[in-house]
């Protein structure tokens, strides 16, 4: 983990807890309200306009509350499905640990506990948790990133990702590639709140540079494994344009002793959801 950036470990859970996760899921997806933005007719500038501001303020309030994100064109113009419902989404985030049981409980379990203590992590609180989708077919491709991006801390180096295969992740259905030992070399770029009052609500400072497509090594993952991932480790995805989904539990924790986690982040603990402590007594 200390030398590559990321390291995969297999059996974090049994078949059975990612076939629970899964139909939980399902349940979740079954029950859901497309939120407004999603519904909503665009014919002119200005309109699209305000489905743009709506879709960026739904993701930036999102950090204490289960929301849905979709894959692109899943709605037609009425914002009626096109797709089936369940193979609509990209992903649902971002407070999963916190408000629904069985994901708290893996979030705490002892395994994952015990797999912050062995790297010496003193006081870890979980920041956010996403379900990620990765559809047969239309699955998107995430670009080249680093997680501590978005997920900023100073010094930096405090940040984890616990990614959770529920399903295999292979190279076929869009598993995780990534460049062994970039951890070490800062980050590129920063995604920082505007202004209050201001539109976009979120910018980039710095630009991601262009990797060579050789240092990319691919990480799959068995059902049931999880990959460590360095909140620096340049990563990033494929699209899957197999038949078999991919569907993944993750969420990122921080180490908080002598950390401190930037107020231009677009994730915010809130009084609602201060970021709950990983280690339980």
């Amino acid at each position: 983990y200390k030398q590559d950036g990321y390291v995969v470990l297999d059996g974090l859970l049994t078949a059975q807890e990612c076939d629970e996760l899964r139909q939980r899921m399902a349940e979740i997806v079954d029950r859901m309200d497309v939120p407004e933005h999603c519904r909503t007719t665009f014919s002119t500038y200005h309109d699209e306009q305000l489905k743009k501001q709506g879709n960026a303020d739904y993701f930036i309030t999102s950090g204490d509350k289960i929301r849905f994100f979709f894959e692109k064109g899943v709605f037609d113009d009425k914002g009626e499905f096109i797709v089936p419902k369940q193979q609509s989404l990209n992903k649902v985030g971002h407070a999963l640990h916190a408000y629904e049981s069985l994901y708290k409980k893996v979030t705490h379990s002892p395994k994952v506990q015990g797999i912050a203590r062995k790297l010496g992590l003193v006081n870890p609180v979980i920041l956010q948790s996403m379900y990620i989708f990765k559809q047969p077919g239309i699955g998107g491709e995430v670009t080249s990133h680093q997680d501590a991006t978005f997920l900023y801390t100073e010094p930096l180096g405090r940040v984890m990702g616990l990614w959770i295969a529920l399903e295999d992740a292979t190279v076929n259905n869009g598993c995780l590639w990534f460049i062994p030992g970039s951890q070490s070399s800062g980050i590129s770029r920063r995604m920082v709140r505007t202004p209050k009052g201001t539109f976009p609500l979120t910018d980039f400072i710095g630009r991601e540079p262009t990797y060579d497509e050789d240092k990319f090594v691919a990480a799959p993952v068995k059902k049931g494994g999880v990959l460590l991932i360095h909140g620096e480790v340049v990563h990033r995805s494929a699209e899957n344009t197999s038949e078999d989904s991919r569907h993944v539990y993750t969420f990122h924790i921080m180490e908080t002793l002598d950390t401190r986690w930037s107020p231009d982040n677009w994730l915010q603990p809130t009084e609602e959801l201060p970021f709950p402590p990983l280690y339980t007594k």
